[in-house]
């Protein structure tokens, strides 16, 4: 399936074979050794939020099918202020070439704020869950289309290994029920689904897809749906659906004022 997917990760083998040169994985490994565990990210994301539903918010300045998202963009005071409005944990983009995101940009972010970090990039190779564990990120977003079955296997043991959670990702209903076993591999509490509603081949954003594929989730308190939330209707349709978390980004990103927006989109249940 030729898609803006494949052309991505063919970039990301090249990048991935020039930080190896740079940074050799036992550099990665001496740092991590020196550092703290994770923040559970998996307890944050399945646990009952007063607003209904979990927030993922996502950190970005650009991406290939939105452009330039924001001008000003500072990681830091971002990530401040979606932590005063509320969201329950960051993914910060760090692929350079398609996003503009920056790795160092996880590490700062971690320094700014007391949230769960997710690190969002095209994860192809174990040296990059390395490289995300000695950034500080506290989990990972693995795409199951990104790889083969065992290499995805091999990707979330390691992740554990290291305290990372596993955001496993699907875009549609036939990788879905391929993956859905792993969630809870290989030690459970370490892993979460996500349904993102962007179509690989036509890159528009269906909000449906969540919606018909959490049907064939079991447990939907490990389940995110990604992309596509623009507004409070978006929101009551995925929670109606018993969706348990969201993972949104660019409504965020454009908002002038993200504080008013956050509470717009997520206001507290009986406030």
């Amino acid at each position: 399936m030729a898609n803006r997917l494949d052309e991505i990760l063919d970039v990301k083998r090249d990048e991935v074979a020039a930080a190896k040169a740079r940074v050799p994985v036992e550099a990665l490994e001496a740092r991590i050794s020196g550092l703290g565990k994770c923040r559970n990210f998996y307890r944050t994301l399945t646990g009952r939020s007063p607003r209904g539903i979990n927030v993922i918010a996502e950190i970005k300045r650009a991406s290939p099918s939105a452009g330039l998202i924001r001008s000003d963009f500072d990681p830091v005071r971002l990530a401040r202020r979606y932590e005063a409005a509320g969201a329950d944990a960051l993914s910060v983009l760090t692929d350079e070439r398609f996003f503009q995101g920056r790795l160092e940009y996880v590490e700062q972010v971690k320094e700014a704020v007391s949230l769960p970090i997710l690190r969002k990039d095209f994860l192809i190779d174990p040296y990059q869950v390395y490289e995300s564990r000695a950034a500080g990120a506290d989990a990972v977003l693995l795409i199951a289309e990104a790889m083969p079955g065992g290499q995805l296997m091999d990707m979330m043991i390691l992740a554990n290994s290291l305290g990372l959670t596993v955001l496993l990702e699907v875009h549609e209903l036939e990788m879905l029920l391929q993956v859905r076993s792993l969630i809870g591999f290989p030690q459970g509490r370490y892993s979460l689904l996500g349904i993102n509603n962007r179509n690989l081949k036509s890159m528009q954003v269906d909000l449906s897809t969540s919606v018909r594929l959490s049907e064939f989730v079991e447990d939907k308190r490990e389940l995110v749906s990604e992309s596509g939330i623009r507004t409070r209707a978006d929101v009551e349709r995925l929670m109606g659906a018993g969706i348990n978390a969201v993972w949104i980004g660019e409504t965020l990103m454009r908002s002038v004022n993200i504080e008013e927006k956050f509470l717009e989109l997520f206001p507290l249940l009986g406030g």
